[in-house]
């Protein structure tokens, strides 16, 4: 059997066993590519050069073993394979941590928040970092400054400090302890945050998949502003005076512009549209 055909047939599978996607892939033949690739040791961006590749019986059998394991658990596939991608750098990941797919990585690969920064941008704070894969990221897009990536989460760090050595970074990101902004020293020029929003109605319909996630990184509150409420209170004590903060949302845009009504941002453009992410500067934040 050739290996796009054991994809073929796989995607089937995934879609007949309604599994949800969303940490990764979008779609069952995506997750199928990911899997058999996986497995088989192959880059996950090279199907078609190895689309026409014959399989060897144990090949497709484990391969087909680890597709009945994804849907008979409904684990992201990245907690099977220990690694997910965001912005095609690799991070390790495991169920200590959500696996990251942070739309403010993108924005950070793009250039968009560039306008706001500067010569003045030297101290980054990446707040709820989970895995550390936003501050890999910006220590990647931005090599003269220097990262603190907290979380209060100690498993989280743990798998943020392994990322931080897999990409070379322990001159430049410090991985530190902190609930929010409690335990942080001095101020930031830039402050990167994808906090956990996700309302408590939405909570309870989550598939399970994302159930399978530490809780903790996900539960907003009533209305998924319990952290945000906290971090915009907070943020302009810890910044410096021209300093932006920059703050993932996801689906919850109005129940945001319920709770500060007055407070004048910027939402930006991402993959998911407008409603994603909101940029904030601190003189807004202050007032």
């Amino acid at each position: 059997m050739k290996l796009i055909t054991l994809v073929d047939e796989l995607a089937k599978e995934l879609e007949a066993a309604e599994v949800s996607f969303g940490h990764g892939t979008t779609n069952a033949f995506d997750e199928a590519v990911w899997l058999v690739l996986w497995h088989l040791g192959l880059p996950l961006d090279e199907l078609d050069a190895h689309a026409d590749r014959v399989l060897l019986p144990h090949e497709q059998k484990a391969a087909r073993e680890l597709l009945q394991h994804r849907i008979a658990t409904r684990k992201p596939a990245a907690y099977l394979t220990r690694e997910a991608w965001l912005q095609g750098v690799p991070f390790y990941v495991d169920e200590r941590a959500i696996v990251p797919r942070s739309f403010i990585a993108e924005l950070i690969a793009d250039g968009s928040i560039d306008y706001w920064l500067g010569d003045h941008t030297r101290r980054v704070l990446d707040l709820c970092t989970g895995n550390g894969s936003l501050a890999v990221i910006a220590a990647m897009a931005y090599p003269e400054i220097e990262i603190d990536a907290a979380d209060i989460s100690r498993d989280a760090l743990a798998l943020a400090r392994v990322n931080v050595a897999r990409h070379g970074f322990e001159s430049r990101i410090r991985v530190l302890e902190s609930d929010l902004f409690t335990a942080l020293p001095g101020r930031y020029d830039l402050v990167l945050c994808n906090p956990p929003y996700v309302n408590d109605e939405s909570m309870g319909t989550l598939p399970a998949e994302y159930l399978a996630e530490p809780k903790v990184a996900l539960a907003g509150g009533r209305d998924g502003m319990d952290l945000i409420r906290r971090i915009v209170a907070d943020a302009p004590d810890h910044m410096t005076e021209d300093a932006v903060l920059v703050l993932e949302v996801g689906h919850e845009r109005a129940h945001f512009e319920a709770a500060f009504p007055r407070l004048e941002c910027a939402w930006l453009e991402t993959s998911a549209g407008e409603d994603a992410v909101v940029l904030i500067e601190r003189r807004a934040l202050a007032t």
